[in-house]
């Protein structure tokens, strides 16, 4: 066992203890959406750059990107396609190169006897048409009217280094600055589906963010809290840190060795819509490099687009939709969701049909997508790593867009034999 084993060992133990309990308490059942998230510091990050990321559980399970010219500023969002007139975005940045996020949180409005509610998405795009930074938004939120109808998580980066989250209910909030040692001794923090705010032992995700946190940890540890280490090793992990179990082991041998597993409480679910990182910038940089990495539809039959709000809006087609359709990466991802859960009666959606998803020949659907990735990655960085050095260019923006939307749209259609 290494150093960093031992470190996590020692920190993992108590904890363990503590998540028994806390599935042994009369919880009522309110862990069935959710999300987790993280924001990580210019100081933390390998590169100075900060980073916001949120993968998205929701019983929505049809999203699409979204561009918006609406308010002081131009946006990029995640909405639900059910939401016909985008009145609610759930993660997005602005052209100030302002970021923000939520994840639910169960604990603050506890007893909760407003009618206001499920504002989240509401606030969140108020804020991107019109903040540019955290002290914007906090402004913001000192003069709405009260209840503010939320209770929520809310992460937010700026292009000036501002990195926080908000654990907000109905009539105030708690900041927590990810750049004070104070409240972010290692740089960065995690949040599931409970404040630390809140009221004890009450709200969801805690084995969610148990292993979110032995993930980052190792991050750290190996300072490889990046993009790539986000979206691979944490969205698309298949550890459960309360059962050890890791599904990433023993695999079935082939695509056709048939294996059910028992599918709860891992990172990515059942419910699991997207995951995005918003990569912000080093100071003094132009907020127009803020990017944000999108895996639109269900993680682990998706892949990884960035998208940046400079380049216009004229997105790649295959993340967007008319107001009724649903984006097609996310269509494809959800026929490749129903391979791995063919299980439709009672509590199928609980187990997952493992030798679809990853094998020993390298032929599941998890194994598939990660492999375009390995494929597209590297050129985009290429690309990315030349506008921060000459600035950002338009039209190559477009051209890249339209040669991953071409790109992934072949290979979906060849690997996956799909409409």
């Amino acid at each position: 066992m290494n150093q960093s084993e031992k470190l996590i060992e020692l920190i993992m133990k108590p904890y363990r203890i503590i998540l028994f309990l806390l599935i042994l308490l009369p919880f009522p059942c309110i862990d069935l959406l959710g999300c987790t998230t993280i924001i990580i510091s210019a100081k933390a990050s390998p590169d100075g750059r900060p980073l916001l990321w949120k993968h998205r559980d929701s019983d929505e399970e049809r999203t699409k990107l979204k561009y918006f010219h609406e308010g002081k500023f131009e946006f990029i969002g995640v909405v639900d396609v059910s939401d016909t007139l985008a009145e609610n975005v759930w993660i997005g940045t602005n052209s100030a190169g302002f970021a923000i996020m939520n994840s639910a949180s169960y604990n603050l409005n506890i007893p909760d006897t407003c009618k206001r509610k499920d504002r989240e998405g509401i606030l969140m795009k108020l804020a991107l048409m019109y903040c540019a930074n955290l002290a914007d938004f906090e402004k913001m939120l000192d003069t709405l009217s009260k209840p503010y109808g939320v209770e929520a998580n809310f992460g937010v980066i700026d292009a000036e280094g501002g990195a926080a989250y908000y654990e907000t209910g109905n009539f105030k909030y708690k900041k927590i600055d990810v750049n004070d040692p104070a409240s972010s001794p290692l740089g960065y923090v995690i949040h599931t589906n409970f404040s630390f705010a809140g009221k004890k032992d009450l709200g969801g995700g805690y084995i969610r963010y148990m292993t979110a946190e032995k993930l980052f940890m190792l991050g750290s540890q190996t300072n490889d809290l990046s993009v790539e280490y986000i979206l691979r090793n944490v969205s698309r992990n298949l550890q459960h840190s309360l059962t050890e179990v890791d599904l990433s082991q023993n695999l079935p041998r082939t695509d056709n060795d048939t294996r059910f597993v028992y599918f709860e409480d891992f990172i990515p679910r059942f419910i699991s819509t997207s995951s995005v990182v918003v990569q912000g910038v080093r100071k003094g940089e132009s907020p127009d490099l803020t990017t944000m990495w999108t895996v639109i539809g269900w993680p682990l039959a998706s892949v990884t687009i960035p998208v940046w709000v400079c380049g216009g809006d004229q997105l790649p087609e295959i993340l967007t939709a008319g107001t009724h359709k649903n984006s097609r990466l996310c269509d494809w991802s959800l026929q490749l969701k129903q391979q791995c859960f063919p299980i439709k009666p009672g509590y199928g959606s609980r187990y997952l049909l493992l030798n679809k998803l990853i094998n020993q020949e390298k032929n599941g659907i998890l194994q598939k997508t990660l492999a375009i990735e390995r494929r597209t990655l590297p050129e985009i960085n290429s690309q990315l790593a030349k506008w921060r050095k000459q600035g950002v260019n338009k039209i190559e923006i477009q051209s890249m867009y339209v040669s991953l939307n071409d790109l992934i749209k072949k290979e979906y259609l060849q690997e996956f034999n799909l409409q």
